[in-house]
């Protein structure tokens, strides 16, 4: 056998085990996921909450990220009243499928329900977050190899440069502006953390210990900016400016919008 045939033989046989793999992963999920749904059907909301939240793990474990568990999860935890989990659920599921109408309907049907203040977010963030940070990362790198394509056929045929200058401009533009697009998603998902009130009985305090003063109280399902950590405490502010801690057991943390 020579080499270039034991390449594609090596190659072949890889595809075909990482297929396997990704059907046992499926098989493995499919399970819980279908046990839970029966169990929404049925009116069982806990027992289908608990399900989903297995799901998840188990998908975490996997490395797979499905919207549907988590646009299920959040179904099932509003119908309990836990308007903060099912917030936290829906964004989840939002972060993978940013465009959805059935995911951002039921996110904004919810948090319609929230009372006091919380942080949405602007619309400069709305409008970076109809890409997820998948699509803006392929986006990204698919415009600057297109730029450099190009540069690169310019080079090696000069008598095509007057007929690419146009396009490439056009591209080295899209590239910059998707580049700082990407940017803003990056900051967003590494260090623009949220978190959702996930307690109806929430309160801020002046400090991060339990003895503190009080702050302000909180509602199940405000939307929150994280400033700072200090052990399982969180430092966090509303959406009008207060600022306050909460244990971080009270909470559910997310990636920025």
């Amino acid at each position: 056998m020579n080499a270039r045939s034991l390449i594609l033989t090596c190659s072949l046989a890889a595809l075909l085990m990482l297929t396997a793999v990704g059907r046992v992963c499926a098989a493995d999920l499919n399970g819980p996921f279908d046990a839970a749904n029966k169990l929404y059907a049925e009116g069982k909301y806990a027992a289908a909450a608990d399900g989903y939240e297995q799901a998840i793990r188990q998908a975490q474990a996997a490395g797979v990220a499905s919207p549907v568990l988590y646009f299920n999860a959040g179904n099932a935890e509003f119908k309990l009243g836990h308007l903060g989990r099912a917030i936290a659920a829906y964004r989840q599921a939002a972060l993978l499928t940013p465009r959805d109408s059935e995911v951002l309907g039921n996110l904004a049907f919810v948090r319609n329900q929230v009372q006091g203040a919380t942080v949405r977010p602007s619309p400069w963030q709305s409008w970076v977050g109809s890409l997820s940070f998948n699509e803006g990362t392929c986006l990204t790198a698919g415009f600057f190899w297109l730029t450099f394509i190009l540069l690169g056929l310019k080079q090696i045929w000069p008598a095509l440069a007057p007929r690419l200058r146009g396009i490439t401009q056009i591209i080295i533009c899209a590239t910059v502006l998707s580049g700082a697009v990407l940017a803003v998603q990056s900051y967003s998902h590494f260090r623009g953390q949220t978190a959702v009130v996930t307690d109806a009985n929430a309160m801020a305090l002046s400090g991060p210990y339990k003895d503190a003063v009080n702050a302000f109280a909180l509602h199940d399902g405000a939307e929150l900016s994280v400033l700072d950590r200090h052990d399982d405490w969180l430092q966090v502010t509303d959406g009008s400016g207060r600022i306050g801690w909460l244990p971080g057991n009270q909470l559910e943390l997310l990636p920025g919008a």
